[in-house]
């Protein structure tokens, strides 16, 4: 005989929904993204950073799947999305949230939160600044809009960004690196047994085929125009006031905790969370990150 507890997690159970990896068009380039959950549920659109893909967000997507509609997709030239040529797709933020744009209409997403992560927050802050009607809050994952969270490696960034064609070949050779892209998920976390390896094999694999060379540089040159956008995004946020969520892994050195603590300024009510994590939180704290989810969205207005 079977208890009523235990039939209804049964219920539950069976009735979990399964990840659907799909495809759509976009001028041209198929666009991959992973969605999960009923769409009559509030919508959280993720948005991955470098030089990951929707995958970062598979396991978090499922946990919450029950409970949510979750959409995520890989930008041009990343994960499973089509890579053209920089002499047919510009590779800048401005283009790429614009992409991400014709996504939401092409998936007839009109109201969703905003999940963020590295690359993921100068791209949301676009599709908000275009789309503010849309935004029913954001969630910012090591996603960095503030000055003040920029770490040392920056400094190199803006070398980059003066000179460009002496500093390029280095500054390619180490973003294509296994060192590099592996010390992008350890940053300075003494607990490197809890990492995977498969995390950074599979982005490293990605970021050696060919035609990356470029589209890499393109980002990480174009990337000097997210930093002078930072006080016109700081201002969205202070006018806008979405309800928002910030949790940080505190051993990221691309991304510092001050990052995280500078959104108060604009932001005094966000809900902060600094983690025992590095870049990517989910690498070793996924029940953390989506037990702040989970609470942050149970917080807001269920209004579609």
């Amino acid at each position: 005989m079977v208890t009523p507890a235990l039939a209804s997690a049964a219920d539950t159970k069976a009735a979990a929904p399964t990840m659907a990896y799909r495809t759509v068009e976009i001028d041209g380039s198929k666009i991959a993204y992973r969605e999960i959950g009923s769409h009559d549920k509030p919508t959280i659109l993720l948005l991955h950073g470098v030089p990951s893909s929707s995958r970062m967000y598979d396991d978090l997507m499922k946990r919450l799947g029950n409970e949510y509609h979750l959409v995520a997709p890989d930008y041009p030239g990343f994960g499973n999305s089509d890579a053209p040529s920089p002499r047919d797709y510009a590779y800048t933020f401005d283009h790429l949230a614009e992409t991400v744009i014709k996504l939401t209409d092409a998936l007839k997403l009109d109201r969703y939160v905003l999940f963020m992560q590295d690359y993921g927050a100068p791209i949301g802050m676009r599709v908000a600044i275009a789309r503010p009607q849309s935004v029913m809050g954001t969630i910012f994952q090591n996603g960095n809009v503030y000055e003040e969270g920029l770490g040392p490696m920056w400094e190199k960034r803006k070398a980059f960004w003066n000179n460009r064609s002496e500093l390029q070949p280095e500054v390619v050779k180490q973003q294509q690196s296994l060192a590099v892209t592996r010390a992008r998920h350890l940053g300075t976390d003494p607990n490197i047994e809890a990492y995977n390896p498969d995390l950074w094999m599979d982005e490293y694999a990605y970021l050696n085929r060919p035609g990356q060379d470029q589209i890499q540089s393109d980002l990480i040159f174009d990337y000097q125009n997210n930093i002078a956008a930072y006080p016109k995004w700081q201002r969205w946020l202070r006018e806008h006031k979405p309800s928002t969520l910030v949790v940080w892994g505190k051993y990221d050195p691309a991304f510092t905790v001050a990052g995280a603590e500078a959104f108060k300024k604009d932001l005094p009510e966000a809900d902060i969370h600094i983690l025992d994590a590095g870049h990517f939180a989910m690498d070793t704290k996924l029940d953390e990150v989506a037990s702040f989810t989970r609470a942050y969205m149970a917080r807001l207005p269920r209004r579609r």
